[in-house]
C-alpha cells in the first residue's frame, strides 16, 4: 500500500477508560478528529502463551455507554455481550467508512520471541486472526469487520530474534491474504534501526504497509541533563548525543526502507525535571527527572511562572520557571515535523497518543493541516542556532 497523500495515524489508548474523566471514542467525533484521521491503531491486543487475546475485556467489551457518550447517539443495551470500546469502534467505522482501524499487538518481549519461533508462529498468527479479524472476541461474541489489520509492537527483538521476527511477519502476511484483501500490516520500531540489531529492513519493508518510527523519548527523566523529547534536528550544544529525527529517518532509508513506508512518530506528551540550574534557561542543565509523562493538554495549561522557549536548531520548545524544565511538543513543532514528513516524501505521521491532545484536538488538527499544506522546512533551510527566546505556544492560531 502506498498512500496517495501522507497518512495521519493515531493511537487510541485502551487505558483511557480509567482516566478521572474517561476517554471515549465519541470524543473523536465531537472534536473532529475522526474526520481527519486516516487510521487508528487501537492499543492494545495482548500477546502471551502462543496466542492473541483481548487485553482488557472490561474496556473492550463490557463497558456500557449512554446515548450522550455513544458514537451512534443510542445507549448501549446493558444486557448485550458486545459493548465497550470495540462496539464504539464499530459504530465509528459505520459513520466514517474510509477510516481504517488496526489492533496494536503488545506483549512481553520474551513472549513475542517464543511465539515467533518456527514451532509456534503458525498457530500464534491464526489465533490473532481468529480473534481480531474474524471477530471471535469471546464466547458468544462474533463481530467481524472492526479491525483492518495488525500493528506489531514488539519492543524489541534481539539480534538472535531477527530471523524469527521477519518470519512471523511473513506468516502474518501469508495468513492475512487468505482472509480478505486489503488488510494492513504495520510495525512499530525504535527511533534507530540499531535498536533492532540484525533486522533486514529491506526484506521486512516488502512485507508491511507501514513502519512507524517511535521518534520520541530521545531524552527523558532517566537522563541526567535536560534536553528534548523529540528533536527534529540535532543541536551540537547537547552534551549527551547528537541524535535526531532527521538522522534516524536517514538511517532507516539507508537500511533499505522506502520513504513512503515510514511514519514519523509525534509525541503528544512531555517530561519534566526539577532542581534545574537557570543557565541557558534550563536547557542542557543537570536536573532530577520526574517519573512519568504528562499529556499536552496538561502542559498547555502551565502558565503561572513559566516562560516558553524554542531552540531554533532542534525545532523544539521547552518551558522553564527557574527551577523546573519541561520538554514537550506544541503546535509550532508539530507543524514543522508534519511538514518535514510531507516534504521528505514519508508515508505520514503517527501520534502517540490521541487522548493526550487538547479537547479541541489542537495538535492533531495542526498535523493534518501541515501534511496537506506543508511549510518549507529541511536541514539545509534551518537557520543557524540563535539565542533562545520566549515563543507563542499557540502556533499563531
Amino acid at each position: 500500500m502506498q498512500a496517495a497523500h501522507p497518512l495521519l495515524v493515531g493511537y487510541f489508548p485502551q487505558w483511557g477508560l480509567y482516566y478521572e474523566q474517561p476517554y471515549s471514542v465519541k470524543q473523536l467525533v465531537d472534536n473532529g478528529s475522526a474526520s481527519l484521521l486516516d487510521q487508528i491503531n487501537y492499543a492494545q491486543g495482548f500477546v502471551s502463551g502462543g496466542k492473541c487475546s483481548v487485553a482488557d475485556p472490561k474496556a473492550d467489551l463490557n463497558t456500557t455507554y449512554s446515548a450522550q457518550n455513544s458514537v451512534s447517539g443510542r445507549p448501549d443495551d446493558p444486557a448485550s455481550r458486545f459493548r465497550g470500546y470495540f462496539h464504539q469502534l464499530k459504530e465509528l467505522k459505520r459513520r466514517y467508512p474510509r477510516l481504517k482501524i488496526l489492533i496494536s499487538l503488545e506483549g512481553n518481549p520474551a513472549g513475542f520471541a517464543e511465539d515467533a519461533k518456527p514451532e509456534n508462529r503458525k498457530a500464534f498468527v491464526a489465533s490473532c486472526i481468529e480473534i481480531f479479524i474474524r471477530g471471535h472476541f469471546a464466547p458468544g461474541i462474533h463481530e467481524p469487520g472492526i479491525f483492518d489489520g495488525f500493528d506489531i509492537d514488539w519492543e524489541y527483538p534481539h539480534a538472535e530474534d531477527a530471523g524469527n521476527y521477519q518470519a512471523v511477519l511473513e506468516e502474518f502476511r501469508r495468513q492475512m491474504r487468505g482472509v480478505r484483501p486489503g488488510l494492513r500490516l504495520s510495525i512499530a520500531v525504535g527511533h534507530s534501526p540499531r535498536m533492532l540489531s540484525g533486522t533486514d529492513f529491506s526484506a521486512i519493508s516488502g512485507l508491511v504497509d507501514q513502519i512507524g518510527i517511535m521518534n520520541y523519548d530521545y531524552t527523558g527523566p532517566w537522563s541526567p541533563t535536560t534536553g528534548f523529547l523529540a528533536p527534529l534536528f540535532s543541536n551540537p550544544a547537547d552534551p549527551r548525543h547528537s541524535n535526531s529525527i532527521e538522522r534516524n529517518i536517514a538511517d532507516y532509508v539507508a537500511a533499505g526502507v522506502p520513504r513512503e513506508k515510514l511514519l514519523m512518530g509525534l509525541p503528544f506528551y512531555g517530561y519534566s525535571w526539577t532542581g534545574v540550574d537557570g543557565a541557558n534557561n534550563g536547557l542542557f542543565q543537570v536536573g532530577k527527572g520526574v517519573r512519568g509523562d504528562q499529556p499536552y493538554w496538561y502542559i498547555r495549561k502551565l502558565t503561572s511562572g513559566y516562560s516558553a522557549y524554542r531552540d531554533e536548531r532542534s525545532q523544539a520548545p521547552w518551558l522553564f520557571d527557574g527551577t523546573t524544565f519541561w520538554t514537550y511538543e506544541d503546535a509550532v513543532s508539530v507543524r514543522y515535523k508534519a511538514s518535514y514528513a510531507a516534504n521528505e516524501g514519508l508515508g505520514g505521521v503517527m501520534i502517540w497518543e490521541l487522548s493526550d491532545d487538547t479537547p479541541e484536538a489542537e495538535l492533531l488538527t495542526t498535523a493534518h493541516r501541515a501534511l496537506l499544506h506543508p511549510v518549507g522546512v529541511s536541514a539545509f533551510q534551518i537557520k543557524a542556532p540563535e539565542p533562545t527566546r520566549p515563543i507563542d505556544t499557540t502556533g499563531g492560531r
